[in-house]
């Protein structure tokens, strides 16, 4: 049994089991089945009857593998000892102990305890009986395993899948209409690895096809990786994604800037921002063998638009590619015979001897020239889409329609969705705006100055103007559809999930995977946020922080190593050092109950890396939750329980110093599982502000159930209350699939311009 297929299950909150190891027929449970059902269920867990049905009738293998996935994604072989034991009762530890210590270490004051990490902890200063390390330079000594969990009380259902349900999600990963995020994007690449391209499969995003082609590449079938390539754009994004690992053409400019804030420090003394520029330019640097130079000539010169076409393609990013031109020796290539494609096209590139369109477009534009503004932007339908909501402003919201609806049909319905979404978002004067830039931090951007030409009534009317224009288009293209069906169950928690357009996620969700915007219920009084980072690293300085910021009416407050106890909210102790190899962990305790008294609105879940650098690689961040009391181990201070844990995300190496990982609503009392990074070491510098925008953006977002509602009007589908009377069914189940999701994004044509 693969135990990477396995995975790719259980983020689907399934396990897979190949049919071939299933070798007996169900006779009952067994003794094994039944200690893997018992120990599962400590971990959170329990199997659907088919699922139990196969695994009792499976090899001994498939058990041991489940319970051991399970054990990993859940981390119970980790070290999860935090700084402090019973870290619910404050220690009482102050900036004055601080404050002694360094004085007492600085002279050589002999007056009281030495610790193995060298620091002398002056008497009558820290408890050291309720450490388990260093408190004054935040080292631990003590580790404990995870011996006592199992306690919670809602348990995450597995169903079974085999070849065929994975082959399904396969295709749907292939096939989606929205761009994967990272644990899809891991799901995709352990597939491929396993099986065959399926046959007469189109993939219809940019970045999937680039790991499609990483993977033909490596089998060293770079020749027919090349028939997927139709513009040099293509090609730039495989060679920067194999370079930096980024599917999205971050250019080198903005890795070079993050790289430098993520190297300055706080205090001046462990700056590393010269020696970080040095070895991000080192990275960032090309060199290529001839062999994969011809690779990408024969890409280049099998490219059968005109030459001054694929220039203009190659304009926006023209510094990267003279870079790439160089490295990859394309000069000497093109004066080969057999190349004379690639010659004829970098003498057009390096001569520029081809118009820009957007110039062309920006000329008409500021002549206020219409007729032949549109005129180019309807030979580019996504550049269009992209440019409706300021065209609307400059040219008027009736001419702008009336262009945009002759080539509506050309949208990608995900563009279509997106201008819905965002409508009501935009046209709102004074609306701070959340965007993230590529490669960069979310950022508030202020409305379009020209807004305030209009007056309300107007904004509201190009709004609904616009609404109805994408919302009837969607309906046209659902009623083309051949559908026999007559009744259709949409199960009502999906009128509360959104779409997986735009804001997709960079940290792998190992558990059953949530999309951004999901709100979580509050069962209990309390919320418990934990970080756990440095498994596998050897022992080190590799301070990472967990913190949480509490929002009230007219004021803030935060939680983190530097106040450990404030109203409502309380840290474990802040740990600097990881031990080696068996990593390290902090939590925080929020009162829920006790910050609703005192009237705060909601709370931000932040973690951060005070050390150079970005977060530390595979660390992982989320929270429990439970009805029920969750226990803190008095001998050890050991605070997490896998069966109580509520959402999980593991950290992937990138750019983020940063991250906000959830908001507490305290109103609501629901978590919104949320991604928003920011430049930052500590929590105070998390805009508050931003945080707000986002929230506002991912509220604005369409849902799966409204996409389901108007694809049964368009279709003439009657609603009905009960699933078993539906010839259709969407619940929460088919959702989780958010790739298969996608597939009701129906294109009238075949998709011009993929983003």
């Amino acid at each position: 049994m693969n135990k990477e297929l396995l995975k790719v299950s259980l983020r689907k909150q399934a396990v897979f089991i190949p049919k071939a190891q299933i070798t007996t027929k169900f006779t009952g449970i067994s003794q094994g089945t039944s200690v893997l059902v018992a120990n599962a269920r400590k971990l959170g867990f329990a199997f659907s009857q088919e699922a139990l049905e196969a695994i009792e009738a499976s090899i001994p293998a498939v058990k041991m593998h489940i319970q051991e996935s399970l054990k990993e994604i859940m981390g119970v072989g980790k070290n999860w000892t935090p700084l402090v034991k019973e870290w619910n009762v404050p220690t009482g530890e102050s900036i004055k102990d601080h404050l002694i210590t360094y004085f007492s270490n600085l002279l050589g004051i002999k007056n009281g305890t030495t610790l193995p990490c060298g620091h002398l902890i002056p008497k009558d200063t820290f408890p050291l009986e309720r450490y388990n390390g260093c408190p004054f330079c935040g080292t631990p000594f003590q580790y404990w395993k995870l011996e006592d969990y199992g306690y919670g009380n809602k348990l995450t259902v597995l169903d079974l899948w085999q070849e065929k349900e994975l082959n399904q999600h396969f295709v749907d990963l292939l096939q989606s209409k929205t761009a994967l995020d990272a644990s899809q994007q891991v799901s995709l690449g352990t597939l491929l690895k396993h099986f065959p391209f399926p046959e007469g499969i189109e993939v219809e995003m940019k970045e999937t096809l680039m790991l499609v082609i990483g993977v033909l590449v490596k089998n060293d079938r770079a020749e027919e990786a090349g028939t997927f390539f139709k513009t040099p754009a293509d090609i730039l994004r495989y060679l920067w994604y194999q370079h930096t690992g980024f599917l999205q053409v971050i250019t080198p400019k903005i890795i070079l800037k993050r790289n430098l804030l993520n190297k300055s420090h706080t205090y001046s003394s462990f700056d590393r921002t010269s020696a970080g520029k040095l070895q991000a330019k080192k990275k960032l640097r090309l060199k290529y063998s001839r062999k994969e130079g011809r690779m990408v000539a024969n890409w280049l010169n099998q490219l059968s638009q005109p030459a001054p076409v694929l220039c203009e393609i190659m304009h926006p990013k023209r510094e990267m590619w003279v870079r790439f031109i160089r490295a990859l020796r394309m000069v000497e290539f093109s004066k080969k015979k057999g190349f004379e494609n690639l010659a004829n096209l970098l003498d057009c590139f390096h001569q520029q001897k081809y118009t820009v369109t957007q110039g062309r477009i920006n000329h008409y534009r500021l002549r206020y020239d219409a007729d032949n503004t549109f005129k180019i932007l309807k030979k580019r339908p996504g550049l269009f889409a992209r440019s409706l909501f300021s065209n609307m402003l400059w040219f008027g919201p009736e001419i702008t329609l009336k262009h945009f609806a002759e080539i509506a049909d050309q949208i990608p319905a995900r563009l279509l969705i997106t201008l819905n979404m965002y409508a009501a978002y935009y046209f709102k004067p004074n609306n701070q705006r959340s965007v993230k830039t590529l490669g960069g931090t979310n950022k508030r951007i202020p409305a379009n100055k020209f807004l305030e030409l209009f007056t309300t009534e107007q904004l509201v009317g190009m709004q609904q103007e616009l609404e109805d224009f994408c919302l009837n288009e969607m309906k046209k293209r659902f009623a083309q559809l051949e559908n026999q069906n007559q009744s259709i169950f949409i199960e009502k928690c999906l009128y509360r999930m959104p779409i997986a357009i735009g804001d997709r996620s960079d940290q792998i969700q190992d558990m059953p995977s949530a999309l951004m915007g999901t709100r979580f219920p509050v069962e209990g009084s309390s919320v418990r946020l934990f970080m756990q980072w440095g498994n596998d690293l050897p022992a080190q300085h590799l301070d990472m922080d967990l913190s949480c910021r509490v929002a009230y009416t007219d004021k803030t407050d935060f939680c983190s190593y530097s106040q450990l106890t404030i109203d409502g909210c309380k840290h474990s102790g802040d740990i600097q050092h990881i031990p080696n190899k068996v990593g390290t962990a902090e939590y925080i305790d929020i009162n829920v109950d006790q910050l609703q008294k005192l009237g705060a609105k909601y709370v931000s879940f932040t973690c951060n890396a005070f050390t150079n650098g970005s977060l530390s690689p595979n660390m992982v961040v989320g929270w429990m939750n439970s009805k029920y009391p969750m226990k803190i181990s008095k001998k050890s201070g050991v605070a997490y329980d896998p069966s109580f844990v509520q959402h999980q995300v593991r950290i992937t190496q990138g750019l983020t110093k940063g991250l906000a990982f959830g908001v507490l609503d305290i109103t609501a009392r629901e978590i919104i599982w949320l991604e928003m990074s920011f430049g930052g070491q500590v929590v105070q510098q998390l805009s508050l502000a931003n945080v707000e925008a986002l929230l506002n953006k991912l509220n604005s977002k369409f849902s799966i159930g409204h996409l389901l509602q108007l694809k049964a009007e368009a279709q003439g589908l009657q609603l009905v209350d009960e699933a078993e009377k539906a010839d259709e069914v969407y619940d929460f189940k088919w959702a989780c699939q958010s790739a298969a999701v996608t597939q009701l994004l129906v294109d009238s044509k075949p998709n011009l311009e993929m983003v």
